[in-house]
């Protein structure tokens, strides 16, 4: 048996990982082996990038995945199942539902993880990389994907009338110090991760 060749390359990311409010989100980027990267040419750890930026690139990134050059696939898991199962489970439910949608076959795949991640066991050829969304572009490319996603959707929730007093538009529920002194005045919404507001005393 010879070894499989490998056809596609998988990046996976997550973003949202530590806010007080909103879901966690998991981008995962398939692309061809010999993908022509200068098609995409910065695309780095999205948190070293500006939010006009990420929007370009993941702009570029979704006109070539229309071409079929490309696919991206986000999975976003809510605050409530973060307070129920967990961070790491949470990342977890939504990293399989991401590579489900992707639809790639894991045979003659080889899939390169950020940080602590780790894809399912189906995927034998495997690789976590520290800091890996600055040092391969296919997991900075599924960075800009899972950030851009979860950024929009907190911007669209910030218009509700439930969530105005909070302005998740400009901090994206992470815990800036507005952020914080919101909660203390208003209390809790049903975007925000209990398990992780414990130190916060509402008036």
């Amino acid at each position: 048996m010879g070894q499989e060749k490998t056809q596609y390359i998988l990046g996976v990311d997550e973003a949202g990982r530590g806010p007080l409010a909103g879901p966690v989100a998991v981008g995962v980027a398939c692309v061809p082996t010999g993908f022509d990267w200068t098609q995409l040419q910065e695309v780095n750890d999205s948190k070293q990038l500006t939010e006009k930026k990420r929007e370009e690139i993941y702009a570029a990134a979704k006109r070539l995945e229309k071409a079929g050059e490309l696919k991206l696939s986000v999975s976003m898991v809510s605050a409530s199942v973060i307070d129920k199962k967990g961070i790491v489970p949470s990342v977890t439910v939504a990293m399989k539902r991401a590579l489900k949608r992707l639809a790639v076959s894991p045979k003659g795949t080889v899939v390169k993880l950020d940080g602590g991640l780790k894809a399912p066991e189906e995927y034998r050829t495997q690789e976590t990389i520290v800091k890996g969304d600055s040092k391969e572009k296919v997991i900075g490319l599924a960075s800009i994907a899972a950030k851009v996603t979860r950024d929009r959707y907190m911007q669209r929730i910030a218009q509700k009338d439930e969530f105005v007093l909070y302005d998740f538009a400009t901090h994206k529920g992470y815990g800036t110090k507005k952020h914080r002194e919101a909660i203390v005045q208003n209390g809790f919404s049903t975007e925000h991760r209990l398990s992780y507001c414990k130190n916060i005393k509402v008036l």
